[in-house]
């Protein structure tokens, strides 16, 4: 789904909203754009906090279990927060990998805010989530879309 894709018309507008916020940020992320990428995950970061991140963790779930069919690892987990700190490091400067660690022990299930040293704010996540996507998106079998769906 890139951003000339509507967005689905069967969704309620709230659900609507998020998919496009996600939709836009990921297809910034993916184009290097820090402006559109700031805007994208400024209505992102507008949004409700709990769905934002049902929403975001059912995507990176999806693609990592897509791009490691047999299994996922610890060494898969660090390749892919790697890349994507690399990746967006070059546009991007505050990336922050602590974010990332959230975004990805959230999808997986096993993160534990009680072992947390910081807490990770909403806007973090926004801004984190749609660049993890992207870098996992890279490669990926299918679009954003259909992660979404």
């Amino acid at each position: 789904m890139n951003s000339l894709t509507p967005v689905p018309t069967d969704l309620p507008p709230p659900a609507r909203a998020l998919v496009a916020a996600v939709r836009d940020a990921v297809r910034a992320a993916q184009a290097r754009d820090d402006g559109a990428f700031a805007a994208a995950s400024t209505r992102l970061a507008a949004l409700d906090p709990e769905q934002v991140r049902l929403v975001l963790g059912s995507v990176v779930r999806s693609l990592l279990e897509e791009r490691h069919p047999d299994g996922l690892d610890a060494d898969d987990v660090q390749a892919a927060l790697e890349g994507c700190v690399r990746s967006a490091s070059g546009w991007l400067p505050s990336v922050d990998a602590d974010a990332l660690v959230v975004v990805v022990t959230g999808a997986l299930g096993v993160h534990d805010p009680e072992r947390t040293e910081r807490l990770v704010t909403a806007t973090e996540i926004a801004v984190s989530a749609p660049l993890l996507v992207a870098t996992l998106l890279d490669g990926a079998l299918r679009p954003v879309a259909a992660h979404l769906a």
